[in-house]
C-alpha cells in the first residue's frame, strides 16, 4: 500500500499519466526518511528540508502542510508495516499539465515504504566517475527527481565491482558519493565539500558536521576537494540518512583505515535513537 493524497492505496492501483510532470521532466522533489520501531528519525530536519526545496522549485505549500500532518500522513503507511525498521519516501510532485511551463503549482504527493535491510560492509570500494559531471551550483543541493547522473554512476559501479563511486562537479572538484556524502580525514581534520561544489544538502552531513564539531579530538573543514586528497586521506566515510555512516576501506589501491569513522558511526547511532 502506498499513500497518494492522503488516501491508502494499493501499489499497482495507482495511476500516474502521461501528463505526470515528474515522468516527462523531472518536475518533483523527494525526502528519504529513515522509521526506527515506529518513529520518524530526523524528521523536523527532513521536513524543513523538503518546505525549502518545495520553495525553491516554486511549488505551492499547501495550508495544511504542517510538520504534525505530514507526519501523520507517513504514519499510516508505517502502522500497517509488520516490520519494526523501514524506509519511507515522500514525493512531492506539481500536478500533470503543460509542456516546460507549468499549468499550476499545486501539488501532488505520494508515500512509500519499504524494509530496510541494509548492514554495514565491512570492505567498502570506490572510484571516481568521470563520465558525466554533477553542475555545481545550489540546485544541485535539493533532491530533485532528476538523478541520472547517479544512476549512470551506479551502473557504473555495479559494472566495476564497486560498492560505489564519487561524483565529480565541473570543476573536477569532489561533490559526493551516489548515494551519500563524503568525508576525508587526515589526521584530527576532517573535510567534506561545500555546499557550493553541488553536494546534496544532506540531513546526516549536517548531523555529522555538527558531532565533529562538538568533539574536542576533531577538526572539521567544508571545502573545496580535489581528488588527489583521497590518497593523502587516512580514513573516508560516506554518510546518509539511511544507511548512517560507511567506512570506506578501498580507493583504487588504496587501503584506508576505519577507527575513527566507526568512533564516529557510534555518536551518530545514539543521536539516531534520541533524535
Amino acid at each position: 500500500m502506498v499513500n497518494y493524497n492522503g488516501d491508502l492505496v494499493a501499489f499497482d492501483d495507482v495511476i500516474i499519466t502521461p501528463n505526470n510532470r515528474a515522468y516527462k521532466y523531472g518536475d518533483s522533489v523527494f525526502e528519504t526518511i529513515k522509521i526506527i520501531n515506529g518513529k520518524l528519525v530526523f524528521w523536523e530536519d527532513h521536513y524543513f528540508r523538503l518546505m525549502a526545496s518545495m520553495r525553491m522549485l516554486r511549488m505551492r505549500i499547501p495550508m495544511n502542510f504542517t510538520l504534525e500532518f505530514l507526519e501523520e500522513e507517513i504514519l499510516k503507511i508505517v502502522s500497517i508495516k509488520s516490520e519494526n525498521n523501514l524506509r519511507v519516501r515522500l514525493c512531492i510532485t506539481r500536478k500533470d499539465g503543460g509542456f516546460y511551463t507549468p499549468t499550476t503549482n499545486e501539488i501532488d504527493y505520494l508515500i512509500e515504504s519499504s524494509e530496510i535491510k541494509f548492514i554495514t560492509k565491512d570492505k567498502y570500494t570506490l572510484d571516481l566517475f568521470k563520465d558525466f559531471y554533477i553542475y555545481s551550483g545550489y540546485l544541485s543541493t535539493i533532491k530533485t527527481n532528476n538523478k541520472l547522473i547517479n544512476t549512470l554512476a551506479s551502473i557504473f559501479a555495479k559494472e566495476n565491482e564497486l560498492d560505489n563511486c564519487i561524483l565529480l562537479n565541473e570543476r573536477k572538484g569532489i561533490v559526493e558519493a551516489t548515494n551519500a556524502s563524503l568525508f576525508l580525514i587526515q589526521g584530527t581534520l576532517i573535510k567534506t565539500p561545500l555546499l557550493s561544489e553541488g553536494c546534496l544538502k544532506g540531513i546526516a552531513r549536517e548531523k555529522v558536521i555538527n558531532i565533529i564539531k562538538s568533539s574536542s579530538d576533531y577538526e572539521i573543514e567544508e571545502a573545496v576537494i580535489s581528488p588527489f586528497e583521497i590518497q593523502k586521506a587516512d580514513e573516508l566515510f560516506i554518510t546518509n540518512s539511511i544507511i548512517g555512516i560507511q567506512p570506506v576501506t578501498n580507493y583504487r589501491k588504496k587501503v584506508f583505515s576505519t577507527d575513527i569513522s566507526k568512533k564516529l558511526a557510534v555518536s551518530f547511532n545514539v543521536l539516531e535513537l534520541t533524535s
